[in-house]
């Protein structure tokens, strides 16, 4: 929309009249539109001097008074004025304009360079998520080929010109929308869903975005239907991520599928020819500049699956980059990609972490990866030292540690495993990422985390461990909203917990007010927090405010395990079991297919499971630490075992022992003085 502002102009006399005159009729033009000369002078004679009922004009003379510029006595403030109106513009009205020229010229020219150009040199980088809102809206009333194009300009902008969050708004604007867009397209809520399933395989979306706007989205709206379909049909499906990338038949010029297949083959033919050139000038053919940080992801991946091709791999990044092939932002975009899906990439190439950490300072080293990608890979910023090796793989085991939690609900489990972990002095971080994994998650793990630290104040927690997890928790605050969009209300919720639970006294409140920075958000969470404690009936009120209870039982995954076992046990196939354990989807939980596997075969004297063992960690389907932590089971529980199966403990030597020839425990496992779970320093 445009306003109109009333502006003061000088101008030229146009009828007649004196300084009176001249200072009533700008009051005037706001009601009516500017007089001509005989409008002009009655208004001169009805409401200025020398009226019926006035007292005249000082000096009034019978003849018309008018300015002469020439009178020495001239003076241009006697000049009148008159307000005329000037356009202003809507800086939102007029970026929505032009976001719809731009996307309907690229809607027929294809060309994903311009259009990303166009946008970027817009500017208003505020307003991105209605350019995200437009596109796909208007994507969704036109054919597929449009659909396809769309998704494709979506992730050659993502990062590149718009960023994930604004991603991440745009799309939930549409949700908002969904209802609207129903009255105008039959099937909007499928084709909606199915461009937020394309935004999750293309990577520009999370997959945690169907969660978080979930809890935001009223359930009665299409929306939430929305949300729904995207998950149940699209993203759950077998195969989904092939499904959603040919949905749409692939009608642009190159689709988004077949840029990846261009790329993993001359990736794999410059592996077999080592001609670094031909490769630049293949990458330089597909014409997809904005989506080389793919080919830099695959390069990498290529590398750590092929040992001996990754000094080629390496030669040809850095060719790409010095000849400015590869932008620096796209080398960075690639690297950030591989780093996020480390975890994944860990259960086909167990190494993929060591090796990804020692081609990072190689190619810094080396001048063709910026060294802001240290920061930006960093993860909250709240660590006392960043470099600090012990502490990165603490997180890393706590994190598994937790979501066992959640799993079994087994607090004397996870007090264990904490203090098998030995690092006390790192209580405050665990805190923050309970509470940081709980609150992307449902009631039922936000009550368990409340009930955690309850157990954990009592048994191995200090109040100084809860206060310093507390601030830290609130000091990335801002952070954390990023990707939580309720995070200081539900940090406020677990602070008022806390008190309620005589886990933290109300002083502590103060203590943590005062270590955060004034005015920040944490401040106006610990605020909150104050005011729900305040509250009538507040004891009864923050104690239900998860709905209470306890969490799932873990007797399911266990029977699942028991029975894929013993279908391969009776003559299955290694290969189907192998993604009967990929199923299940837990694999920090894969322990427990080690140790009923080695039940398994100590009962009815089958040694064959043991090939299924080797399969799966060959596979990277479980981890040398989850191998290790199923052996310490078994060996704990040995003198029960042997009053089922006399020969247990000769059984599990043997096991032991063909375990450590094919490299499935750490190092620690049976030593002297240690437990046989994973330490920290494991790798």
């Amino acid at each position: 929309m445009s306003s109109t502002a009333i502006t003061a102009v000088k101008c030229t006399p146009t009828g007649k009249g004196g300084p009176g005159n001249a200072i009533k009729q700008p009051m005037k033009s706001f009601l009516q539109p500017p007089r001509n000369e005989e409008s002009s002078r009655k208004f001169s004679l009805s409401d200025g001097a020398g009226g019926k009922g006035t007292w005249g004009k000082l000096l009034d003379t019978a003849g018309e008074s008018r300015i002469d510029r020439n009178d020495p006595n001239y003076d241009s403030g006697e000049e009148p004025y008159e307000l005329v109106g000037s356009t202003v513009s809507d800086p939102l009205d007029e970026y929505k304009k032009s976001v719809v020229s731009i996307i309907e010229e690229y809607f027929n020219t294809s060309d994903v360079e311009v259009a990303a150009s166009d946008v970027k040199e817009l500017g208003l980088t505020e307003y991105h998520p209605y350019f995200i809102k437009r596109l796909v809206s208007l994507a969704m009333d036109r054919h597929d080929k449009e659909k396809e194009m769309a998704s494709v300009l979506l992730s050659a902008l993502y990062a590149e010109v718009i960023n994930s969050t604004q991603i991440s708004r745009g799309f939930f604007m549409l949700l908002e929308s969904a209802d609207d867009l129903a009255v105008d397209i039959l099937d909007a809520v499928d084709i909606l869903a199915l461009f937020i399933a394309r935004a999750v395989v293309d990577d520009i979306l999370p997959p945690s975005f169907i969660t978080k706007a979930r809890k935001m989205i009223p359930e009665a709206s299409k929306g939430f239907e929305v949300l729904q379909t995207a998950e149940k049909s699209y993203l759950s499906a077998p195969h989904h991520a092939e499904l959603v990338e040919r949905r749409w038949g692939g009608s642009t010029h190159l689709t988004v599928d077949e840029v990846k297949k261009k790329i993993a083959d001359l990736l794999r033919e410059y592996v077999d020819s080592g001609d670094t050139s031909e490769a630049c000038r293949c990458i330089r053919q597909l014409g997809v500049s904005f989506f080389h940080h793919e080919v830099v992801k695959r390069a990498l991946v290529l590398a750590m699956e092929i040992r001996t091709a990754e000094p080629l791999i390496m030669k040809l990044l850095k060719q790409a980059a010095e000849e400015g092939l590869i932008s620096s932002s796209q080398m960075t975009k690639g690297f950030v990609r591989l780093a996020e899906s480390l975890d994944d990439l860990a259960l086909d190439i167990p190494s993929a972490k060591t090796l990804f950490q020692s081609v990072v300072p190689y190619a810094i080293s080396e001048g063709w990866l910026d060294a802001s990608f240290l920061k930006s890979s960093g993860e909250d910023g709240e660590e006392p030292d960043k470099n600090d090796e012990q502490l990165r793989r603490y997180k890393e085991e706590v994190v598994t540690i937790i979501h066992e939690y959640f799993l079994s609900d087994d607090i004397p489990e996870l007090i264990r495993s904490l203090e098998d972990l030995g690092v006390p002095e790192y209580n405050s971080f665990f805190l923050k990422k309970l509470i940081t994994l709980a609150m992307d998650r449902k009631n039922r793990e936000k009550e368990m985390a409340s009930v955690l630290l309850s157990a954990l104040h009592i048994e191995i927690f200090s109040t100084e461990d809860i206060v310093n997890g507390f601030v830290m928790l609130l000091e990335s605050a801002e952070d954390t909203a990023l990707d939580i969009l309720d995070a200081s209300n539900e940090i406020a919720f677990f602070l008022a917990r806390a008190v309620i639970d005589d886990v933290l006294a109300p002083l502590n409140l103060d203590e943590i007010a005062s270590r955060l920075t004034p005015n920040c958000s944490g401040s106006e969470t610990v605020h909150m927090a104050r005011s729900l404690i305040a509250a009538r009936h507040a004891g009864e009120r923050i104690l239900r405010c998860w709905g209470g209870g306890t969490g799932w039982a873990v007797e399911d995954a266990k029977d699942k395990i028991q029975k894929l076992l013993e279908e391969y046990e009776s003559g299955g196939v290694v290969s189907e079991a192998c993604q009967c354990i990929r199923d299940l989807g837990m694999p920090f939980f894969n322990h427990e297919v080690v140790k009923k596997a080695l039940v398994m075969a100590m009962e009815k004297k089958n040694d064959r499971i043991l090939d299924l063992l080797q399969e799966c960690f060959g596979e990277g389907l479980i981890t040398i630490n989850q191998m290790t932590k199923g052996f310490s089971r078994i060996k704990d529980g040995l003198e029960d075992l042997a009053l089922d199966i006399p020969n247990a403990n000769d059984k599990f030597k043997f096991y032991e022992q063909h375990a450590r020839e094919r490299g499935w425990l750490l190092s620690s496992f049976g030593l002297p003085g240690s437990d046989a779970t994973p330490s920290v320093g494991a790798s």
